[in-house]
């Protein structure tokens, strides 16, 4: 969604100290994630990433209980919906607070996918059973366990048992898609109900996420050319002379394929570079979904809002 709307939280500062991994121990290389996580954490003024067993109580709350609980969902849709009324000075809808709860679910814990795949060339498998977070006014905090992964044959980690290796980067790319939609499949199923769209729509929120975050985490580390550059093929179309970047598994299937990007919405949305610019912003991307800010600020209404772009 919009940076000025639903992005948790301010621009890159200095580095900071973090909680993710105990002072004076650097992150174990063989972790799938954890050097990335670290990173973020450093990084990152609004996102905390904390490796462990997933934690409960104290304003933590495990993915898995909002994919269990409708009451967890609503709970969370109400500390948005608080959140618009005191930044708006008037009520949110309720489909628009759910979606803006929804955006700020998936775009962090996203990057507990996409981040070590860009920096690390490995996929953590994870599911909501192994993710909790606590949110804040402007910050999140995430609590993950990672263990299994896929990596490249060349990770110093592949013999782990823990690793599964696949040849190369094309199929590494459909992992990700993959380990991606499994974990968001029962996410957006528990979240239909309250942000009243259907499936399609739904990915196209989720895609929208997933390629925001990463641009702004890959800017953070220095990586946003080939962070959009990596978006871009993971998301490619596929059609006549352009195969896309293989296909993915179908979540809960096995070893049945979909056409990539499936569930995806294709394309990363991102307009060629204007001639002699140099940078990026969040401003030239076509978003798949449109975040629904203009019914509380008409002027925040982004750039790259599909109603405008791809009509």
């Amino acid at each position: 969604m919009t940076a000025s709307s639903t992005r948790p939280g301010p621009a890159p500062c200095a580095p900071r100290s973090t909680e993710a991994h105990t002072p004076g121990h650097p992150p174990d290389p063989t972790a799938p994630g954890a050097p990335s996580y670290h990173r973020l954490s450093v990084l990152a003024p609004m996102m905390s990433v904390h490796c462990g067993p997933p934690r409960r109580g104290d304003g933590w709350l495990p993915v898995a209980e909002l994919t269990a609980d409708p009451a967890a969902v609503r709970d969370l849709v109400a500390l948005d919906a608080r959140q618009g009324l005191a930044r708006y000075g008037q009520p949110l809808r309720p489909d628009v607070a759910a979606g803006f709860g929804l955006h700020r679910l998936v775009w962090p814990l996203s990057l507990l996918f996409t981040l070590p795949w860009l920096l690390e060339r490995r996929v953590p498998l994870l599911g909501p059973a192994d993710v909790s977070l606590r949110r804040g006014p402007a910050a999140v905090e995430l609590g993950v366990r990672p263990e299994a992964f896929v990596c490249l044959p060349d990770d110093p980690a592949a013999g782990s048992p823990a690793a599964r290796c696949v040849p190369d980067g094309t199929a590494l790319a459909a992992e990700l898609r993959c380990a991606l939609a499994e974990f968001f499949t029962p996410v957006l199923a528990a979240f239909g109900p309250v942000v009243r769209r259907g499936p399609r729509v739904l990915w196209a929120m989720a895609t929208d996420a997933v390629v925001e975050g990463l641009c702004y985490a890959g800017g953070l580390v220095g990586e946003q050319d080939r962070a959009r550059a990596e978006l871009s093929a993971l998301l490619a179309p596929a059609g006549p002379g352009n195969p896309g970047p293989g296909p993915a598994r179908t979540p809960g299937a096995g070893a049945a394929l979909a056409p990539a990007p499936a569930p995806f919405t294709p394309g990363a949305g991102f307009a060629p570079p204007a001639p002699g610019r140099t940078g990026a912003s969040d401003t030239d991307r076509a978003r798949a979904s449109c975040c629904l800010v203009y019914t509380v600020e008409p002027a925040d209404m982004c750039g790259g809002c599909p109603r405008v772009t791809r009509r």
